[in-house]
């Protein structure tokens, strides 16, 4: 009996190993087709076929991590099935830039918010910094216009009232060491967003800071150094915070040099010879910084939605900057004229710099008051 049923496992075996190998056979035999095909008709050949899905995939991570627009991205995805199934590996959706995953905010749709979605889940922490940073505006899109709208600009980051979801995202781009976040998340501590004015935390926002000026964040470097000449949130140190300062021009002049500067400088000859001042230490006139997409993200949105008349809360009066109040009087104004608001001192240092040192007057007392 139990040589019988050994006879028949072997013969199951040998059926099964035959059978193994006759499609090993056939799929030899059928590339060998294809390889002749290719080679009489190359006119109607498909070289692509041939390539293994780790080098699509690893060229496709190469395109992703370094794509000017998303477009561009997007274009190479349109080519083909095989193009499209590869563009959604894990490994090419965690290696997209910051400037493959800009959106716009006329161009906000819910399959952008998917999209990111899928990027936050594949670990890209650009793609957590731009969703935190932009969170809940698509709800729109799953409550409707009408529901959206009552909510008003409760459902962004900047003024919601329950702000883990946002928060959440940048303090996972955060510990991934993501310096925006980080210089974000220090800002949400120095001004308490979200919360009340007993909510700041200046110790936390410093270190948090301290965090991303190491990382190498030019506006953190600037925040930090006047938080030092200031002695706000740490122990004064005015030459420590002035050598910070110093090093945040150097690097600011140090992009400018490495980016297309000789291109810019005659353009900007051309056009207007007084320039910007950003380096007023150096004497240099640089052009102003390419915002991150996530801000540029959030002026757009804020610019052509307007501030209800009912809550008065204010923008960042630094161009590049799109953060807004999420309580009355949250940011500091300037002391001179009362007019401009500034979410940290690094903003108030770049306007400063870009436009508001022409622009800025002192306001007859009554007349600030009642703005």
């Amino acid at each position: 009996m139990a040589s019988h049923s050994r006879r028949r496992s072997t013969l199951v075996i040998q059926r099964g190993a035959s059978r193994n190998e006759g499609k090993r056979e056939q799929r030899t035999e059928a590339r060998v087709r294809k390889r002749r095909r290719l080679a009489t008709s190359p006119a109607e050949a498909d070289y692509f076929d041939g390539l293994p899905d780790d080098l699509l995939v690893s060229v496709l991570s190469k395109l992703s991590s370094s794509a000017q627009r998303p477009s561009d991205l997007i274009s190479a995805l349109l080519t083909s099935k095989r193009f499209h199934a590869l563009g959604h590996h894990p490994l090419v959706l965690s290696m997209a830039g910051s400037s493959c995953l800009s959106v716009r905010a006329k161009a906000w749709r819910d399959s952008a918010h998917r999209f990111l979605k899928r990027c936050v889940d594949c670990g890209n922490l650009e793609a957590s910094y731009i969703l935190g940073m932009v969170c809940g505006i698509s709800l729109r899109f799953v409550l409707g216009d009408e529901r959206f709208l009552r909510l008003g600009d409760k459902i962004r980051f900047y003024a919601l009232e329950n702000r883990g979801s946002g928060a959440s995202l940048m303090a996972k781009a955060a510990v991934g060491s993501h310096a925006a976040a980080l210089y974000s998340l220090a800002i949400v501590q120095f001004n308490g967003s979200g919360g009340s004015k007993a909510h700041k935390d200046l110790r936390a926002g410093v270190s948090l800071c301290a965090r991303a000026a190491f990382l190498g964040h030019v506006d953190a470097l600037r925040e930090l150094g006047h938080c030092l000449q200031d002695g706000y949130g740490i122990r004064r140190n005015t030459a420590a915070g002035r050598r910070l300062l110093v090093q945040a021009n150097a690097r600011e002049l140090a992009a400018a040099v490495s980016s297309s500067w000789p291109e810019w400088l005659e353009k900007r000859r051309l056009a207007d010879p007084g320039g910007y001042s950003l380096l007023s230490d150096y004497g240099c006139s640089l052009p102003a910084p390419e915002p991150h997409p996530a801000n540029r993200f959030l002026v757009e949105w804020f610019g052509s939605r307007g501030a209800p008349a009912s809550e008065e809360l204010r923008l960042c009066s630094h161009r590049g900057c799109g953060r807004r109040e999420t309580r009355r009087h949250e940011f500091r104004r300037c002391s001179v004229c009362s007019l401009a608001n500034y979410c940290s001192r690094a903003c108030q240092a770049l306007d400063w710099k870009l436009s508001h040192k022409a622009e800025c007057a002192p306001t007859v007392p009554w007349a600030a008051a009642s703005l």
